[in-house]
């Protein structure tokens, strides 16, 4: 399939699993543009702020480096020294510029991509050895589009020079009556003037190729259908991401079960170990049905949710083992336990029709057929 054909395939957006193994391997979106625009600026700011006392100093720095006097002229040993001064001053005052731009170099070089060190990235490739391979990127579109950044930053720049020279051209015709330190100052002022204007005009450039550089990351990253689906299969596959989807759908469907005891018309319970919410509707034919159940940490929680909503909790041990036991979610409770489920159904219908004068149904302890029975740990209890 050709190069275009496969372009056209991949019309999905990619997934954070291909995003992060392309940055696991180097491959981010990259400007080398804004880095350079920044830096430029950034150092031609500090020049102009630290004003013309830091090129006075530099010049004059720069003189001292023509002016030797006699002991020194006599003792020859004593130029290194003298020499080595020099360099160390104008090394500090530079340092400031230097440390500035580093930062500043950092900080835009993360800026698009974010910060980035793969071993796999500096790797030698042999595929880059293909002669197709290097026609391709020389002929490409990316290098068409590298071709007309070069042009467009060619033309800023030389428009930007012929109007710094026109401007400054009768002050440049100037230096060369003008006295060693005045001199130096001057250029520095328009050396610092012209590189700052010629920076901020690579800034535009730099504004136009970052979000293209994001723009084209993404788009080389995006994938096709069959892709999203294999990918899909092989996280699906792994034992931790299964084990986590059965985590996340367990947790929904607590939570759903949760929301339903409100509905319920009476929580039966261990009373501590088990619980599980029946409701029933006594305008139907149907049995009543489990809507939610809970061992330990759960079945606290079934409890608390139940006096929260006002719902009427009912102790029986056996009964709640043998519901919990035979009866899944939103299912009625087995035939076997219509008898004692009915009794407890009735008993809490009756406290709500209790009126003064009125004597409530006595309490019901309901008997569970033998093969109802279970232990704590879900096994049949041996007749």
């Amino acid at each position: 399939m050709s190069e275009q054909g496969d372009s056209s395939d991949r019309t999905e957006e990619p997934t954070a699993r291909r995003l992060k193994r392309a940055r696991d391997e180097g491959q981010v979106a990259r400007s080398v543009e804004l880095p350079a625009a920044a830096v430029t600026v950034a150092a031609m700011l500090m020049l102009l702020m630290m004003g013309g006392a830091w090129l006075r100093q530099l010049s004059a720095i720069f003189a001292s480096g023509f002016k030797l006097d006699r002991k020194l002229l006599d003792t020859p040993a004593l130029l290194p020294g003298a020499f080595s001064d020099q360099l160390v001053q104008a090394f500090m005052l530079v340092m400031p510029v230097m440390m500035v731009t580093v930062v500043v170099a950092i900080l835009a070089s993360g800026a698009t991509g974010g910060f980035l060190f793969s071993m796999q990235s500096v790797l030698p490739k042999f595929s880059k050895l293909s002669p197709l391979a290097g026609f391709s990127r020389m002929f490409g579109a990316k290098a068409a589009v590298e071709l007309l950044k070069s042009i467009l930053k060619f033309s800023i720049v030389s428009a930007m020079l012929y109007m710094l020279l026109d401007r400054h051209f009768s002050e440049l015709m100037l230096l060369g009556t003008m006295g060693l330190e005045p001199g130096l100052t001057l250029a520095g002022n328009l050396l610092t003037e012209s590189a700052l204007w010629l920076a901020l005009s690579l800034v535009l450039i730099a504004l136009i190729d970052a979000p293209y550089q994001r723009y084209s990351f993404m788009k080389r990253m995006r994938m096709t259908k069959q892709e999203i689906r294999d990918e899909m299969k092989d996280m699906e596959g792994r034992p931790e991401v299964k084990a986590q989807i059965r985590r996340r759908q367990r947790e929904v469907a607590n939570v759903r079960m949760m929301q339903k005891v409100k509905d319920a018309d009476v929580i039966i319970t261990n009373p501590e170990h088990f619980a599980v919410a029946l409701s029933y509707d006594p305008t139907s034919d149907g049995a009543p049905i489990l809507l939610a159940k809970g061992a330990d940490h759960m079945a606290a929680r079934i409890r608390e949710e139940g006096r929260n909503n006002g719902v009427e909790i009912f102790s029986s041990p056996q009964l709640a083992r043998a519901l919990y036991f035979t009866t899944e979610l939103d299912q009625p409770v087995p035939e076997a336990l219509y008898y004692a489920v009915a009794q407890v159904i009735a008993y809490v219908f009756s406290l709500a029709q209790v009126r003064p004068g009125v004597e409530p149904m006595p309490k019901p302890a309901p008997k569970i057929p033998a093969s109802m029975l279970f232990t704590a740990d879900g096994k049949p209890v041996s007749p």
